[in-house]
């Protein structure tokens, strides 16, 4: 089954966000849009390098009126102390949420149980709470923010105007298409 349109399930957590430990829930992924990115662990090699990458194009989905959860099994107090000891990870201002209990990777689907850590999940979710793109990649395969910005806009603007769709490598100012009869086999 897809977790494609469906709603998030409810859990709560605690993230350490701004220099303190914050309480998150699925009502905090509703309102807005939301990406929640799942990285297996702390102190890890590909993740800093994801983390920072979404560090540096914070700002960009901020604009877009997005929040950016990164989420591993680590604790909340691990995730302090990676931010406390890596330049990389000091660079991060969204929240890094703790799931020590695998509730949100079981939840989401990218749980390796007999590993304890998650795959690398993406999910856009909308002010519904209804996740629009869902993305899973083995653990040596980094993501790139960019590239996940480009699909925020995508969703967004798809969700802002019915009855139109983004085709293959759609940018923002780009050509929409409108689904018709007369434009089957015509493309």
């Amino acid at each position: 089954m897809s977790l494609i349109n469906t709603e998030v399930k409810p859990f709560k957590a605690t993230a350490y966000h701004n220099g303190k430990f914050v309480p998150v829930t699925e009502a905090d992924l509703k309102g807005k849009w939301s990406v929640v990115v799942f990285y297996p662990a702390d102190f890890t090699f590909v993740c800093p390098t994801e983390l920072g990458d979404l560090a540096d194009n914070y700002a960009e989905f901020q604009k877009l009126g997005v929040e950016i959860y990164g989420v591993s099994t680590d604790t909340h107090f691990a995730h302090k102390a990676w931010h406390d000891t890596s330049d990389t990870i000091a660079k991060v201002e969204y929240p890094l949420v703790g799931d020590p209990t695998a509730t949100l990777a079981r939840n989401f689907d990218v749980l390796i149980e007999e590993e304890g850590l998650a795959l690398r999940g993406t999910f856009v979710i909308n002010p519904e709470g209804q996740i629009k793109l869902c993305e899973i990649h083995d653990n040596g395969i980094g993501r790139d923010a960019g590239e996940l910005l480009r699909k925020v806009k995508a969703a967004q603007y798809v969700a802002a105007h019915p009855g139109e769709v983004c085709p293959a490598k759609w940018t923002d100012g780009a050509e929409t298409l409108k689904p018709s009869l007369d434009l089957v086999g015509k493309i």
